[in-house]
């Protein structure tokens, strides 16, 4: 049994998640820790919700309440929401909390400490309409390097260059709208990210099984132009962590706030103190810190790839500039962008299907399934209704629902609703066997290796070979003139339903409990043996015909839906 930390990128406060947002950390970080759980691997899953910042003020003022009360009832509903997505979260945390207000104003001080942070005055963006310096997301404008008419003051999210408000083509403050603005004095605290350049070159080049698309937006931050540059860490911000030093007061920084992308990573250790103080788990320090264990720990993070340079350079800065005996991450699955029907998902704008209006069409297992099946590895990826309609249609309920229908209704109404004996399997059953057991082993080899998409086909193959199997032994028609043969195949369909439970509950954890339940069982034993695993119900074993597992989507609720999600969420 071996030890795995997963942590999926936290997502922003300002309101509830669209699925490109779910399919880009939070699903497929949730597949794979399903899937060590499977394998008998000791597992520790954590999130949170991003609560600093300036998306945070913005959407609590748009809400017309104060921020705090804001971010605690969103954090809610996006518990909820997690929940009814069936993301099996060990503790899904705050960054408000006080053990990542503790643990942030503790890294600033040995950064400090460490002769990496240093002081810097230099000018930012005042509003004069909003009488406020504005930090760079409450500045939008169009990016210089791609055109992008929505790009905000620290990075355009069409090409994901850096930016420095300055740079922004007419810009405009996103508070009131105004453009009467101004560059004024203030001043800042900057993590010196350029001394540790070599420190984390050295590191990345380490990382060689990483995917290409972390490694190349990694490499380009650190080397294109002008290089990797030192980062501000602090904010004109009221909502936020004070900027202290280890909780002593930091002269010259009163009133100011860390900036968000330097306490949400921390986030992520102090996730793992909240779940120790909530009770649900002991000893945090194990998967955190190598001097306490840590060492035997394998580390992965899932993110978007406009995340990843944060994620391979910032917060590794950060953990490498403290010098104490913190885990780095040891694998970075990234993914690109899954866009919206010709267009892009965007929460800021209300575009695409939200996680809560996806539950109010569907269970959660029809968008795990589509969302994995077609999860945005290799390049972009694009949602449209009639791809939607058409893989539920022939995945789930031609291939896995149409398949375990018919095995227990036909032996329903042949064998009662039992297991029949039927003999031993024959060379029809034995290249089954064989067929499902190196499919199984590409299944596996898929999943070790996070390749979402490759793992959903080689599951859906293995569902395909026990329905291939069902048409060509054809027990109906054998039962005709062989009933103690037809029996045998029966018996061999319904060892594969549970199969299928145990193989799929990393994708449609809802389904895969009804197979286990109509199966009458409780064994989710990772099949080492696919003979022994096809044997595990036997002769006499009681089971139920399950309600449908998968309807099949309409023309007509299709069209629905397309015309509904048309426009712009309000």
């Amino acid at each position: 049994m071996a030890r795995h930390l997963i942590t999926s990128a936290i997502p922003y406060i300002n309101g509830i998640k669209h699925l490109g947002n779910l399919v880009g950390s939070q699903l497929p970080a949730d597949l794979y820790a399903r899937y060590l759980r499977g394998r008998g691997h000791e597992v520790l899953f954590l999130c949170a919700t991003d609560e600093h910042g300036t998306p945070a003020e913005l959407a609590a003022k748009k809400a017309g309440k104060p921020v705090a009360d804001y971010c605690a009832e969103m954090h809610g509903i996006q518990s909820g929401i997690a929940d009814q997505f069936r993301l099996s979260f060990d503790h899904f945390g705050r960054s408000s909390s006080p053990q990542n207000h503790a643990l942030t104003q503790h890294f600033a001080g040995v950064l400090a400490d460490n002769d990496l942070i240093r002081e810097v005055s230099e000018k930012q963006m005042y509003s004069h309409a909003d009488g406020r310096f504005l930090p760079d997301r409450y500045i939008e404008g169009t990016c210089p390097n791609c055109g992008f008419d929505s790009a905000r003051g620290d990075q355009c999210d069409n090409c994901t260059k850096q930016l420095d408000p300055v740079d922004l083509i007419n810009p405009h403050s996103t508070i009131s709208g105004s453009t009467d603005l101004e560059m004024r004095e203030t001043k800042h605290l900057y993590l010196r990210q350029t001394k540790l350049k070599d420190d984390l070159a050295t590191w990345i080049d380490t990382k060689h099984d990483w995917p290409v698309l972390t490694t190349s937006i990694a490499k380009k931050w650190l080397n294109d132009g002008d290089g990797l540059q030192d980062r501000g860490i602090t904010r004109d911000l009221d909502w936020g962590i004070p900027v202290k030093k280890g909780g002593a007061d930091w002269p010259g920084m009163e009133g100011k706030v860390f900036y968000v992308w330097f306490d949400a990573p921390i986030e992520y250790i102090a996730c793992a103190q909240e779940w120790v103080e909530a009770g649900k788990g002991s000893d945090w320090e194990r998967w955190w810190r190598t001097d306490k264990g840590a060492d035997d720990v394998t580390y992965t993070q899932f993110m978007g790839k406009d995340n990843v340079p944060f994620h391979t350079l910032s917060f590794p800065a950060t953990i490498l500039g403290s010098g104490e005996p913190w885990k780095l991450v040891d694998y970075i699955k990234s993914f690109n962008y899954l866009n919206y029907d010709g267009g892009q998902f965007s929460t800021s704008r209300g575009r695409g299907v939200f996680m809560d209006q996806a539950l109010e069409i569907l269970p959660a297992d029809y968008w795990r399934w589509w969302l994995l099946s077609h999860a945005p590895e290799n390049s972009d990826a694009e949602f449209t209704w009639d791809n939607f309609q058409a893989s539920v249609n022939k995945d789930l309920a031609d291939v896995l629902g149409n398949f375990v229908s018919r095995i227990t209704k036909f032996c329903r109404s042949k064998f009662t609703e039992v297991v029949p004996e039927g003999g031993a399997y024959g060379p029809q059953e034995e290249a089954l066997i064989s067929d499902i057991t190196a499919r199984v082993d590409a299944f596996q080899a898929c999943m070790d290796a996070i390749e979402v998409r490759k793992g959903a086909a080689e599951l859906r193959a293995i569902w395909v070979a026990g329905n291939e199997y069902l048409q060509s032994a054809a027990p109906w028609s054998t039962f005709k003139e062989d009933p103690e043969k037809a029996a045998m195949q029966v018996r061999l369909g319904l060892n594969l339903i549970r199969l299928y439970a145990v193989l799929s509950a990393p994708f449609i954890p809802d389904a895969a409990q009804k197979m286990m339940d109509a199966m009458g069982s409780d064994d989710w034993s990772w099949p080492e043996d696919i003979g022994q695993a096809l044997a595990a119900l036997p002769a006499g074993h009681a089971f139920t015909v399950p309600e449908v597992l998968f309807a099949k989507i309409a023309d007509e609720d299709r069209e629905n839906w397309q015309v509904r999600f048309a426009g712009i969420r309000t």
